[in-house]
């Protein structure tokens, strides 16, 4: 963001995406990993917690001045629901019930969406499927930035405006890129959400409705919990579009920030991801999840991005697949690939 460069086009890519692959190479070298997978019922116990949290917040607010209701949606509404859309990202793989148990899944997500105040959980789980088997895809998948946010959103002051609507456009991007048909637990989700709404409105009047909806876009636009973001799937490195975060934000965002991890092994709850990092007597490496550019066997961390809490990074670099394979082109780019929002460099395929 620093430098004021300009770049016309995504970076793409015509490999698969890498992780699939990877799955199996770790998994061949170490099977053990697969008693990590399954559900976690703690983590219901958790989110219970936090709505209850968010509901009582909602009483201490309502007869606050306004620009403290806006401070404490910023300061704490918006750090708690931060964490419960990223509680609704595990309980989207089935974490609090299991795989057995999809539909039990869903509701308690749309009870982990109250404290959010608009309705997402169902959109969101619908949509992250396509996130996982398409990473990257173009046209479906929706978290990687429109051609048009690559060429309005291309100078500093733009790109910090960007951050700024981070929130609307990853609400809006989906019914554009890729819109599906409205699924009923989507009109569940939705109808739940505003009669929960209306129940705050009518017990403590407008201010608690406020909290929480102003927290929440606060807390997904300029805010210091939401830079996994960007870090998750921005190209700090040539090849490398997952990267992971092992610091300490970890312990409110149920582990997002294992972001490699969690694309090799999507089974695995956010609450074990560490478990992958613990190196093994005898095989000399650092991490399980990402992989080392000198010797895949060994499956060791890329080097840390720079600028990594800076704002240089922000040109929105990602890189964009190209679905499907197209002969001849299989090693345009090898390693985890990804696709950039910006100009210069890369073979764009078709258009979009």
């Amino acid at each position: 963001m620093g430098t004021g460069e300009r770049r016309d086009d995504f970076e793409w890519v015509y490999t698969d995406q890498p992780h699939t692959a990877r799955r199996r190479e770790i998994l061949a070298k170490y099977p053990e990993i697969k008693q990590l997978m399954g559900p976690d019922p703690q983590l219901k116990w958790v989110v219970s917690l936090m709505v209850l949290t968010q509901v009582v917040a909602c009483y201490l607010v309502r007869d606050l001045p306004w620009k403290w209701v806006i401070f404490w949606a910023y300061a704490f509404g918006g750090c708690l629901n931060h964490a419960m859309t990223l509680a609704i990202h595990d309980i989207s793989h089935n974490v609090p019930f299991g795989n057995g148990r999809a539909r039990w899944n869903r509701l308690f997500g749309i009870f982990a969406n109250l404290p959010v105040g608009v309705p997402y959980s169902a959109s969101f789980k619908k949509y992250h499927v396509d996130h996982h088997r398409y990473l990257g895809g173009d046209g479906l998948d929706v978290d990687v930035p429109t051609d048009l946010e690559g060429r309005l959103f291309c100078s500093p002051a733009r790109k910090l405006l960007w951050l700024f609507l981070q929130p609307f456009f990853y609400t809006l991007r989906p019914l554009c890129v890729n819109p599906k048909p409205v699924t009923a637990m989507e009109i569940l989700n939705a109808g739940v959400q505003v009669a929960f709404d209306l129940l705050l409105y009518l017990l403590w009047g407008a201010k608690p409705v406020v909290y929480l909806i102003a927290g929440s876009c606060l807390a997904m636009g300029i805010h210091p919990i939401s830079g996994h973001f960007i870090a998750e799937h921005y190209m700090f490195l040539k090849g490398y579009d997952t990267f992971s975060y092992y610091g300490p934000l970890n312990w409110l965002t149920f582990n997002v920030g294992y972001h490699m991890e969690h694309h090799d092994f999507p089974s695995i709850p956010g609450s074990r991801l560490p478990q992958l990092e613990k190196p093994r007597p005898g095989d000399g490496r650092s991490r399980a999840g990402n992989p080392g550019q000198e010797d895949r066997g060994r499956v060791l961390r890329p080097p840390a991005p720079p600028h990594l809490l800076g704002l240089r990074p922000l040109g929105l670099r990602l890189q964009r697949h190209a679905w499907p394979l197209r002969p001849g082109q299989a090693d345009l780019h090898r390693c985890p690939g990804a696709v950039t929002v910006g100009r210069g460099g890369g073979a764009r395929a078709g258009g979009g």
